[in-house]
């Protein structure tokens, strides 16, 4: 979730409130959290919103806090309040659209998101979570399409050891982890290539196996890295690191080696780069083993990493 000092805090303050209990308690609550004693933060937040409605501060942490304890209805209620303000705060607007996405409300949570592009029109991450807000809306499927959906996902399931193909391909997909004809279609041509051994002649026939059935190479790759910009914001969510995911890459101190290979595959901010694999950056022309440990370095230094192949 966002840190909440980037809050736009703008509503005219109630006539009375007790201001000094309400800090009283505000800091106690952030001492509460600093010593790791989360459900103890969220009494004294309780307590601060109640000495003090207009305690925007005290409201958000709470909000956050509940959420992460899994208090989610309770948490939406309090961001509710926080977005009537005028302008509304951007963060309560950007945590509120992640809950309402959970929760398959994708018209709302495109709303949240289109007030916060509105004022802000580059604001990364709300441009970032509009796009898989919208894939995810695109992929719900009604209720007719479930034997369609079913008989689908068993062909992905399908072992690859069932499909005509030479015995250096299957030695190659064996030793790359990939399974199924689902694990084949979320890797690309890069990853392939970028591998031991696996040379042009086996990408043909692998190509050919899967043209012939509809399929191609990477066809579930937009997905994986939805899904893996997901697990990252996850993992990182309440560190207060979960902003270096937006991070441009442009921003980054990058060799021009390494800039020119990310430019070649699309990545423009550190979230899309953690959602690649080693084997999708070492497959680009020129792309070695310093430019790889340059590129770890990097994200190390934001507490993010390169997707394993497997994951």
């Amino acid at each position: 979730m966002s840190d909440p000092m980037d809050m736009v805090i703008g509503a005219a303050e109630p006539a009375s409130r007790d201001s000094a209990a309400a800090e009283k308690r505000r800091k106690a609550a952030r001492a509460a959290e600093d010593a790791g004693d989360r459900m103890g933060a969220i009494a004294l937040y309780r307590k601060a919103a109640g000495a003090d409605a207009g305690d925007t501060d005290s409201i958000f942490r709470l909000a956050f806090l509940l959420d992460l304890t899994g208090e989610e209805d309770e948490a939406m209620s309090l961001y509710e309040r926080l977005i009537e303000l005028q302008p509304a705060p951007v963060n309560a607007l950007m945590n509120l659209a992640v809950l309402y996405e959970d929760r398959a409300d994708f018209a709302r949570a495109e709303k949240c998101l289109r007030q916060v592009l509105d004022t802000n029109p580059n604001h990364l991450r709300a441009r970032l979570f509009m796009k898989d807000v919208a894939a995810s809306r695109e992929m719900v499927i009604d209720d007719d399409g479930d034997r369609d959906v079913a008989k689908r996902n068993a062909l992905l399931d399908t072992p690859v050891t069932d499909f005509d193909l030479s015995v250096r391909a299957r030695n190659c997909l064996k030793k790359m982890n990939i399974r199924s004809l689902g694990d084949l279609l979320r890797v690309s041509e890069a990853e392939l290539m970028g591998y031991k051994n696996f040379g042009e002649a086996t990408l043909v026939e692998i190509k050919q196996m899967l043209s012939g059935k509809g399929l191609r190479l990477g066809q579930r790759l937009d997905d994986q890295r939805r899904q893996s910009r997901r697990d990252l914001f996850e993992s990182l969510r309440g560190s207060g690191n979960e902003a270096a995911l937006a991070r441009p890459v442009t921003e980054i101190e990058f060799s021009v080696r390494v800039r020119k290979a990310l430019q070649l595959l699309g990545i423009h901010t550190l979230g899309d780069l953690a959602s690649r694999t080693e084997a999708e950056l070492m497959g680009v022309k020129n792309f070695g083993a310093t430019s790889l440990y340059e590129v770890k370095a990097r994200l190390t230094e934001h507490g993010l990493a390169l997707r394993n192949l497997d994951e």
